[in-house]
C-alpha cells in the first residue's frame, strides 16, 4: 500500500513539474506524400500553416515541395495555409515538408479560477459573433442546451457558467478512443456515447457554452510529450477558448484534464507549453476554395484530385527540443 502511494506521489510530482514548464523551444517537422496520383486529373493541395500569436513564436526555416507552394489565408477565421496545384500531374507521387522552429509559452489566464496576469480583454464583438453560432456538428439547441441550462442553474456570471459546464463535461465524458464514432467532434454523438477524444470533449463544451451565450472557439494543433525531448508525434490535439467580457479569451483543455486529473483546476484557465497551434474553427472554407464541402477541421493536408477528396496520403510529424546554440536564433515571426 505504501509503495503504491509513493509511486502515485512520484508520478504526480513528475507530471506537475513537466506541466510547470513556462516555455518550450523546439523544432517541428511536418511532412507528407500524396501517393498513386492518377494521370490526367488536376491535383490541388492545401497544407495548414502555423503562425505566430501571443503564445507562440513561429519561424518556418525550411519549406520543400514537388510543386510550387504559395501562402494564402481564409477570411472567416484568418487561418493561414500553403496551396499548390498542377492541372496535369506528371508523376504518381508528390512530396512536401515544412520545418518550423517554435518558442511556445505557457498561457495562464486564470489561477484558482480567478484572473491571473495573462488576460487581455478584447472588444472585437463583431468577431465574437461567429463563436456564438452553431457548427454542423456543434449544435446550440436540443440536448446540449438542456444540459447547459440545468448545470448552470443558480450561477450568474459568464465565468461561473463556463466553470459549471467545464466540470460537467469533465465528469460526464471519458477519454476513450475504442471503436468508431469518436474524433469527429460530434456533440450529439458525445452526448449519447459519453466518451471520445479531444474533439468530442471540446465540441460538447462549445455547444453548451454557446447555448448560454458564451462565445467559445475550437483550436487545433499538436501536443508534445512532456517527458521526451524528441520523437514522433502520432496525431493532432485540440482544445478550446471561451470569452468573458471582463477577462477576454480563457483557455480550457478538458481532455488533458481528464487524462491528468490532478491538473483539473489548472486546465480551467491555462495551457501548458507542450503544444503548437495551427488553426481555429470548424466548417472551414479554404483559400482558394475547395470543390468539396467545408472541412470539419483543418490540421492534416487536404487534397483534391479531379475536384474529389483524395485520401491516399502518407503523413509524418516529429519534434526535437532545441538546446542553446543548436539552431540559429529565431527569425522573424511568420
Amino acid at each position: 500500500m505504501l509503495r503504491r502511494l509513493l509511486a502515485t506521489l512520484v508520478a504526480l510530482t513528475l507530471s506537475l513539474s513537466a506541466h510547470a514548464q513556462k516555455q518550450r523551444h523546439f523544432t517541428f517537422h511536418y511532412s507528407f506524400a500524396v501517393r498513386n496520383v492518377p494521370a490526367g486529373k488536376p491535383v490541388r493541395i492545401w497544407i495548414p500553416l502555423a503562425h505566430s500569436d501571443g503564445w507562440q513564436d513561429v519561424h518556418v526555416f525550411s519549406q520543400k515541395g514537388d510543386l510550387v507552394l504559395r501562402k494564402t489565408q481564409e477570411q472567416e477565421y484568418g487561418n493561414w495555409m500553403l496551396y499548390a496545384e498542377i492541372p496535369r500531374p506528371d508523376k504518381s507521387e508528390y512530396h512536401f515538408s515544412i520545418d518550423y522552429e517554435v518558442l511556445r509559452r505557457e498561457r495562464v489566464v486564470l489561477v484558482n479560477g480567478k484572473p491571473g496576469s495573462d488576460f487581455h480583454p478584447d472588444p472585437a464583438h463583431v468577431q465574437l459573433a461567429r463563436f456564438l453560432q452553431p457548427d454542423k456538428l456543434v449544435p446550440i439547441t436540443g440536448l446540449p442546451a438542456q444540459w447547459a441550462a440545468e448545470r448552470t442553474k443558480g450561477t450568474s456570471s459568464q465565468l461561473e457558467k463556463a466553470h459549471a459546464i467545464y466540470d460537467y463535461v469533465f465528469h460526464t465524458l471519458r477519454y476513450d478512443k475504442t471503436g468508431t464514432g469518436w474524433g469527429r467532434g460530434d456533440t450529439l454523438w458525445a452526448c449519447n456515447s459519453k466518451r471520445g477524444n479531444c474533439t468530442d470533449f471540446h465540441s460538447l463544451f462549445i455547444s453548451m457554452a454557446r447555448s448560454q451565450r458564451i462565445p467559445a472557439r475550437f483550436e487545433i494543433g499538436f501536443q508534445l510529450p512532456a517527458d521526451k525531448q524528441s520523437g514522433e508525434v502520432p496525431g493532432y490535439h485540440c482544445w478550446s477558448d471561451f470569452y468573458v467580457n471582463s477577462i477576454g479569451w480563457v483557455p480550457v483543455d478538458i481532455s488533458e484534464a481528464w487524462k491528468h486529473q490532478e491538473l483539473h483546476d489548472y486546465y480551467f484557465g491555462a495551457y501548458d507549453a507542450n503544444r503548437m497551434q495551427f488553426t481555429v474553427g470548424r466548417d472551414l472554407r479554404l483559400e482558394p476554395p475547395q470543390a468539396g464541402p467545408p472541412l470539419n477541421y483543418f490540421i492534416y493536408p487536404y487534397v483534391e484530385v479531379g475536384d474529389k477528396v483524395y485520401p491516399n496520403l502518407e503523413i509524418s510529424f516529429s519534434f526535437e527540443d532545441v538546446n542553446p546554440g543548436k539552431v540559429s536564433p529565431m527569425g522573424p515571426a511568420r
